[in-house]
């Protein structure tokens, strides 16, 4: 008779080769979890991993051992993926089967920031985003979220917008597929409550990353004058309203201040602000 085999609770983290997604991977390689840190940067996904291991104590570990380190010390792994594609979600989900891995805590942070007029993106870009915003997000939780369900227990972080709560032009598609992604969320939240899994949305406005290809020198200003999040800090307070079981954390008093004046933000007003920011479009 086939011996059952011993499951293993992971942390799993997409987009966690650069910017917040690698602070979620090591504060929760800070609290003890197993993380399985997912990106399509294979090269900064690995040498991330080796700095977590460093920063934690973890143990690195090669994808292809998973499976022989049940009962073992807490670890950290990597898997390459490119999550725009279709078959990603279920490609994960299957690896995760494979090696045994019960994924307890699933942060969805993959994710790009596209500056442009709808009609000024090519149709690649614009199904890279609607498949990485939406598709993938949504496929992983229906896949995740019903082993969680089946357990009893669990989490979703999905990392949304202080942008979807209002439509701007040139980040039109960005703020839209935001805007999904919080509501899907939400009511997600509700349908998944009453089986002990919780779903956090979390809706941050400016962080101190690369997305936004925003100069660093601007990127310090910013945070000293707080309108601009580090990301290791929000990290730390996401993670700490997943556990307390929040539905929403949109970070910064400044942020939670303005957040109901955007949506009567007049257009000349938003018009103004585009061309204002036009320098980010790529």
């Amino acid at each position: 008779m086939e011996q059952k085999r011993e499951k293993m609770a992971v942390a799993l983290v997409t987009g966690a080769s650069s910017g917040i997604g690698f602070h979620y991977a090591q504060e929760l390689s800070r609290r003890g979890h197993n993380v399985l840190m997912v990106s399509n940067q294979e090269k900064e996904l690995s040498e991330k991993a080796i700095i977590i291991s460093q920063n934690t104590g973890a143990i690195h570990l090669d994808a292809d051992t998973l499976e022989n380190c049940a009962g073992k010390e807490k670890w950290v792994s990597t898997f390459y993926a490119d999550l725009s594609k279709q078959e990603a979600a279920h490609r994960l989900f299957d690896f995760c089967n494979g090696k045994g891995l019960e994924v307890e805590i699933l942060v969805n942070n993959a994710g790009i920031f596209i500056f442009n007029d709808i009609t000024d993106c090519s149709m690649q870009r614009i199904d890279l985003i609607l498949k990485l915003h939406v598709y993938t997000v949504t496929m992983l939780c229906r896949l995740f979220g019903e082993k969680m369900a089946e357990r009893g227990h669990g989490y979703i972080l999905n990392m949304s917008s202080l942008a979807s709560h209002t439509p701007f032009p040139g980040i039109s598609l960005y703020s839209a597929t935001k805007s999904y992604l919080r509501n899907m969320s939400m009511a997600l939240r509700l349908e998944l409550k009453e089986k002990g899994v919780n779903v956090l949305t979390v809706s941050p406005g400016a962080v101190a990353t690369d997305l936004y290809s925003l100069p660093r020198n601007l990127q310090r200003l910013g945070v000293r004058i707080k309108v601009i999040y580090r990301p290791e800090k929000l990290a730390q307070k996401a993670l700490d309203k997943l556990f307390k079981g929040r539905r929403e954390f949109v970070p910064g008093f400044v942020n939670r201040f303005f957040k109901p004046l955007y949506a009567l933000m007049p257009d000349n007003v938003r018009l103004w602000i585009r061309k204002k920011t036009a320098s980010f479009k790529k």
